[in-house]
């Protein structure tokens, strides 16, 4: 009534709601949904000549967290809460168990809806005149139109309406399609976990799309409508394994496409050596490479139909047997193979080819030879992803000492370098040392390549989850949007590095509570990564275990143990037992395990997980320190104090070495220790803890 009374544009009804979202918001933090959102329970007054909204009638709100009295609130079988117009599929079901803060959310997409259209939905007069089974149905299973559809469909009354926001009826239908009628239906999704996850969402949305940004609700991707995989042929398998060889890991650029002859970042005096080395070569590696793939050639095989991975087996065997007596072409060949298994995530076939190639090239080549520091990058960061962090930074430090000596300090190879070396640190919790070389390697790379270079938004990503691990969510967010958008542009949907984008941003998404925003993200990864890299790789295990911890998160136990089971046994089979990314699958299992009661099998994966991440990454590290603080928490509960209290001891120890005072798992700790020291009769010692809390609450300030 206030909208139309004072003939508000579609902008200031927008700006009007907003404010509607941070009210509602203040309700689900206070731990109460409103269930009766609706109009005429939000009243508008003026303050210093601005409208403000006022939320009115709470009398069926729930509490989320804690009772709103004394006495728990029940409602007779059979009876709608609510207002059916406004109401949610979940709160129609109406079992009142299932339904938290999401169903606000959709009542405010229909008052959205309401506000930018004129109407309703769904017409009142013919759902009200529904039976009760029938209003049920229509809410749970009708999916209403858009709001720009529903305007095309009010025949006269469209001019009326568009006069009332200022405007004409075509301005309307522009101003309403597209990003309005993406927004509206996202908040009224049938299905609560694809709705904005909070009010708050809903109302930066609302902002984006005033200031012209790119919203959140957008439609899905092109990756769900990738075509059926490609079958495997002979004639394809030899293509396959050719653009393997020569397109993604840089084979030796030659006639047919195998064998470079130089390469751009050769210094000046060794460039005329190089090529004279790569003409020699080039000949012999194309032999090489067209025999090997004579399997492939129907008078060969025989019927046979050969994998690329089986070629590629078969051309490891031959190399050092035939090329013996060419020790480049062979180091050459080598490293390219050791590529290829590192990039399918065989790690320990990889080390053997990488290892072979350096020595090599240190033989033929000297100590100081950019082949040799590319070797050495290539060990140190197999090593890494080994979880073998001690072996692995003397590698990368040498391969980054080697380029700044041979390329110069502003060398795109030099911030590759650096990126490996501060990803190393940042796996070991040395977030300190990380941050500056990532800060560096960006400097280099926005300098020298140009804003929309890949490697660009790899460095972003890498800064990005760094700045996640010190609990600066929004900054990380901003971050990872930023390096999605230059790998979609440079790259397309179907890459493996766009779904680790996905996959990041998915992650920042959910350590803001965005859950509704993560998931989707969080499945669109999965595909691509199966489709592309096969079901058992790396990658695999930990987009399952992101998506599982997404669904503990939500409570939904049954949908994360089994993503958690099959992430945990990719990570065994392919990493080895001891690896820290099968510490974190079992520390998560364990969690769950917990949520569940089942504390016998939560202790076991715990202790499992910490013996694991100890030998790993060392006695201080961050998941060593939440390992500790978790498993301190399982022996409060079951009231084994002796066991708890040097848990919480040791855990505090680690994390205030490498945390900020402000960050949130720092802050939870303290909250859980001090908890437990009230618990055992000790309150100066927690209130002495909690000041810290206080203090950097301040300092933050």
């Amino acid at each position: 009534e206030y909208c139309d009374k004072h003939k508000l544009t579609t902008g200031e009804r927008l700006e009007l709601l907003t404010h509607v979202c941070q009210a509602i918001q203040h309700a689900h933090q206070k731990g109460v949904i409103h269930r009766d959102l609706k109009p005429s329970n939000i009243l508008v007054v003026v303050q210093e000549e601005k409208p403000v909204p006022k939320i009115i009638d709470f009398g069926i709100a729930k509490a989320t967290e804690h009772s709103l009295t004394e006495r728990t609130l029940f409602t007779e079988q059979g009876q709608l809460i609510g207002t059916p117009e406004y109401m949610s599929p979940e709160q129609a079901e109406m079992s009142g168990l299932d339904v938290d803060t999401r169903t606000d959310i959709y009542s405010l997409g229909v008052i959205l809806y309401e506000l930018l259209v004129g109407v309703l939905p769904f017409d009142p007069e013919t759902l009200r005149k529904a039976g009760f089974g029938e209003i049920q149905r229509i809410i749970r299973e009708t999916d209403p139109p858009k709001a720009s559809t529903r305007l095309s469909s009010l025949g006269d009354t469209q001019t009326s309406i568009a006069q009332q926001r200022g405007t004409d009826v075509v301005s309307l239908q522009k101003q309403l399609k597209g990003d309005l009628d993406w927004i509206t239906m996202k908040a009224m999704e049938k299905d609560r976990t694809r709705r904005y996850s909070t009010a708050s969402d809903l109302a930066a949305d609302i902002s984006r799309h005033l200031k012209k940004e790119p919203i959140i609700a957008r439609p899905p991707s092109n990756i769900y409508n990738i075509g059926k995989f490609i079958r495997r042929h002979k004639v394809g398998v030899m293509a396959t394994a050719l653009v393997i060889l020569a397109v993604v890991f840089g084979g030796i650029a030659s006639t047919i496409g195998f064998v470079r002859a130089t390469r751009a970042e050769r210094l000046a005096e060794q460039e005329a050596e190089r090529a004279n080395r790569e003409a020699k070569t080039a000949e012999q590696v194309s032999d090489f490479l067209v025999d090997l793939f004579e399997v492939s050639d129907p008078g060969q095989a025989r019927g046979a139909e050969l994998t690329a991975l089986e070629i590629l087996e078969r051309g490891a065997d031959r190399i050092s047997e035939e090329l013996a007596d060419q020790p480049l072409t062979q180091a050459r060949l080598q490293y390219t193979i050791g590529r290829v298994y590192d990039k399918m995530g065989l790690f320990d076939e990889a080390v053997a080819f990488f290892k072979k190639a350096l020595e090599i090239y240190r033989k033929q080549l000297g100590e100081e030879h950019l082949d040799v520091a590319t070797s050495l990058g290539a060990m140190g960061d197999l090593y890494r992803k080994l979880g073998r962090y001690s072996e692995a930074e003397p590698f990368l430090k040498r391969a980054l000492e080697l380029r700044e000596k041979l390329l110069g300090q502003d060398h795109p190879a030099v911030a590759r370098s650096l990126n490996n070396l501060a990803v190393l640190y940042e796996n070991s919790s040395r977030y300190v040392e990380a941050e500056p070389l990532y800060q560096r390697a960006l400097a280099i790379q926005e300098k020298e390549l140009g804003a929309d270079d890949p490697d660009i938004a790899m460095s972003l990503t890498n800064l990005a989850i760094l700045m996640s691990k010190q609990g600066k969510y929004a900054e990380a967010e901003q971050l990872f949007r930023h390096a999605l958008s230059i790998e979609e542009k440079e790259l397309g949907q179907d890459h493996p590095r766009v779904a680790t984008a996905y996959n990041n941003l998915a992650i920042a998404y959910k350590l803001q509570e965005k859950y509704g925003e993560a998931e989707p993200l969080y499945q669109q990864a999965l595909k691509i990564q199966e489709k592309v890299l096969g079901l058992k790789h790396p990658a695999v295990a930990r987009s399952l275990n992101n998506l599982a911890n997404l669904y503990l998160e939500q409570d939904r136990y049954q949908d994360a143990e089994p993503l958690y089971r099959r992430s945990l046994e990719i990570a065994e089979e392919v990493l080895g037992l001891e690896h820290p990314n099968v510490g974190m699958t079992l520390d998560n299992l364990a969690q769950l395990y917990v949520e569940q009661g089942k504390y016998v099998e939560a202790e076991i994966n715990y202790q499992r997980a910490l013996k694991i991440r100890e030998k790993a990454l060392g006695p201080e590290d961050h998941g060593v320190g939440t390992n500790l603080h978790n498993l301190a928490n399982l022996y409060r509960d079951q009231r084994l104090y002796d066991k708890a209290e040097p848990l919480y001891r040791r855990s505090l120890l680690i994390l205030r070495k490498i945390l900020e005072p402000a960050h949130p798992d720092l802050r939870m700790l303290i909250e859980d220790f001090a908890a437990f020291l009230r618990s055992t009769g000790r309150p100066a010692e927690a209130e002495a803890l909690e000041a810290e809390i206080g203090k950097s609450e301040k300092d933050k300030k």
